[in-house]
């Protein structure tokens, strides 16, 4: 017997991260670096590029033999370069070059504190049901980012949407944060797409992340098909990372505004396709349309 086929079969194969990046600058060397301690198992992360102008991901795809760069052929949006990425990788999960069961979704922005991942593994080995795991995200004071929300009907979402910019504690903003508890282990309505560890199972059943949502929402949206599906997004506290959050959203608010308004009409129009149900649909787009406008008229003065 080959003793060296059978200590190679025997080792755990990578887990496959996938990161989609846009120039990502200094940010990806730190969540490369932070991969390295946050499991005892070896990964492999792959730079789903949407079109990098600085070169980073390349560099450290040419530096590293654990970091792939792979073009999507455009900025083709976050849920789409994920997909692309998955189906590349899909070949490799079914040869077993890859772990076979679950995949690490994470933004370039992100960093591992030591030990998260083994710690969302764990909990994703633990729980049969779970076709998501999410991270604790902690902001740069230590305190808990609101990355595992109950699913937004569409009354809240409207009164959140009007609201929110002039009245942040309004009734509506406050159901929507409902559930916010961030220290405690339990299932969720969905779950941050900043960092999500993915059985594969449940990624193929429900097609993967719904490509028509550019930027924002399609994490909500995500969670809510798993839900839908019999899948659990289930929130673990004790693995934590670190988020840059909306250092690229900060900078770019005249793009990034409009944005999320027309991915969050989506969503709730999606779920109240009925014509009955148009109405409530006009009343979201005239909500969206009056925050946007708050929204430029603060931004102005």
């Amino acid at each position: 017997m080959d003793n060296s086929a059978t200590d190679s079969a025997s080792q755990p194969r990578p887990l496959a991260v996938v990161t989609v990046t846009y120039s990502p600058g200094d940010h990806l060397r730190a969540l490369v670096e932070s991969l390295e301690g946050a499991t005892e198992g070896s990964t492999l992360l792959v730079c789903a590029d949407n079109g990098s102008t600085d070169a980073v991901p390349q560099t450290m795809a040419a530096e590293r033999e654990d970091v792939e760069f792979f073009g999507t052929g455009g900025n083709i949006g976050y849920g789409a370069a994920i997909n692309a990425a998955a189906r590349m990788l899909r070949p490799r999960r079914e040869s077993g070059e890859i772990d076979p069961d679950y995949f690490l979704i994470t933004n370039p922005d992100v960093s591992f504190t030591p030990g998260s991942v083994d710690k969302l593994r764990a909990v994703m080995g633990a729980t049969a049901g779970a076709g998501a795991v999410g991270p604790r995200i902690e902001e740069a004071d230590g305190s808990a980012y609101p990355s595992a929300r109950e699913v937004p009907g569409l009354v809240t979402g409207i009164g959140h949407a009007v609201l929110y910019d002039v009245w942040p504690n309004n009734p509506f903003s406050a159901a929507y944060r409902a559930g916010e508890n961030m220290d405690t282990q339990r299932a969720a309505g969905w779950l941050s797409g900043a960092c999500l560890l993915v059985r594969w199972e449940a990624f193929n059943e429900i097609g993967g992340f719904d490509e028509r949502y550019f930027m924002y929402m399609e994490d909500i949206d995500f969670g809510d098909r798993l839900t839908r599906a019999g899948w659990d997004n289930v929130y673990c506290p004790d693995a934590v990372i670190l988020h840059d959050q909306g250092h690229v959203a900060g900078a770019f608010p005249r793009v990034t505004v409009p944005a999320h308004h027309a991915s969050a009409y989506r969503f709730q129009a999606d779920r109240h396709p009925a014509a009955w149900q148009a109405p409530l649909r006009w009343a979201l787009w005239a909500g969206l349309k009056v925050r946007g406008a708050l929204h430029e008229w603060r931004s102005a003065r």
